[in-house]
């Protein structure tokens, strides 16, 4: 689905198209939502040199990644987008021209949506394709930071339930996930860290000295949450231990208690197998009181092994 959004009288409005319209004059931004291959070489038809189909948008070389032609900037970004609980990063393509930002994307980013949103008040500040790029990244970088602050806090939680043997895996759980999250997060942030480097060097002709400045406040924003994320990583890891020393510890304390209970039964079992034996002249065999002795003195032989372990404090 093509859908431009045109700036009349500083009022964007967005007009859905198809392959067999032209752009808009006052078009400032080409959204290309689940682009088909009609798309893609309708877009073909308005640039000098080739567009790239999804492979080439998922690549991981940084020359793919970022690069700059004829048709201006070229730029693969990823995106944080939440599926359930967990973290999934997407990619989104942006090619940033002198009048025009064009985006193609496989999935529903709801940054995206959050900027289609502001862009549908009456009035946007933001009414130059350089200016909504930059206002899209300045969301990514906020909506990064929320995102590790929520796990910090999370985490904070955890640090309370790692020592709950009733909570256990649900614990392990919520780690897990939030590892998985803090490290995408990462992620997102130095790739973003990148496209705003990569901007900033090669493309700082086009953009105003506030641009730049708000360019420059991202990056150092950038700078200060990756630190956080490390820290992070370490709580995690910590927390990870913690959690399976725990478990180890309350695995020992159960298999502490199956030993001592399988010694503390030793002497009775010796003394029962004793009087089991099939011989005649066992000495108590014919005793009139020679079972409750038998029994006086297993009983006798548990308490004696289970006071011995007291007085030691291996219980």
């Amino acid at each position: 689905m093509i859908t431009a959004y045109c700036n009349r009288n500083n009022q964007i409005t967005p007009t859905v198209i198809t392959v067999d319209d032209p752009i808009p004059v006052a078009s400032i931004w080409l959204d290309i939502y689940q682009p088909t291959e009609a798309e893609r070489l309708w877009l073909a038809s308005y640039s000098a040199e080739d567009v790239p189909d999804r492979n080439d948008r998922n690549e991981i070389e940084a020359s793919s990644r970022f690069y700059l032609n004829s048709d201006g900037l070229h730029i693969n970004a990823l995106f944080s987008q939440r599926t359930g609980p967990t973290l999934a990063s997407v990619n989104v393509y942006f090619n940033l021209r002198e009048q025009l930002l064009i985006t193609m994307r496989d999935d529903d980013e709801p940054l995206i949506s959050s900027l289609i949103t502001d862009i549908e008040k009456v009035q946007f500040l933001h009414s130059t394709p350089q200016q909504l790029f930059i206002h899209l990244f300045k969301m990514q970088v906020d909506h990064l930071a929320d995102l590790i602050e929520e796990i910090y806090s999370a985490l904070n939680n955890v640090s309370q339930e790692v020592f709950d043997k009733d909570r256990i895996d649900e614990v392990f759980k919520l780690i897990t996930i939030k590892e998985d999250s803090n490290g995408k997060a990462r992620l997102n942030l130095l790739d973003t860290q990148r496209v705003l480097k990569h901007m900033q060097r090669d493309y700082h002709n086009k953009l105003s000295g506030t641009e730049m400045k708000e360019i420059s406040h991202m990056l150092s924003d950038i700078e200060s949450l990756i630190p956080h994320s490390q820290f992070l990583f370490e709580k995690l890891n910590f927390l990870m231990d913690a959690a399976m020393g725990f478990t180890s510890l309350q695995q020992n304390k159960i298999s502490k208690i199956f030993s001592v209970a399988a010694v503390v039964f030793l002497p009775p079992t010796l003394i029962a197998s004793t009087y089991g034996m099939n011989f005649d002249l066992i000495p108590e065999i014919h005793w009139r009181y020679g079972y409750p002795w038998s029994l006086l003195l297993m009983l006798a032989s548990a308490v004696a092994t289970y006071w011995f372990f007291k007085i030691k404090r291996w219980l």
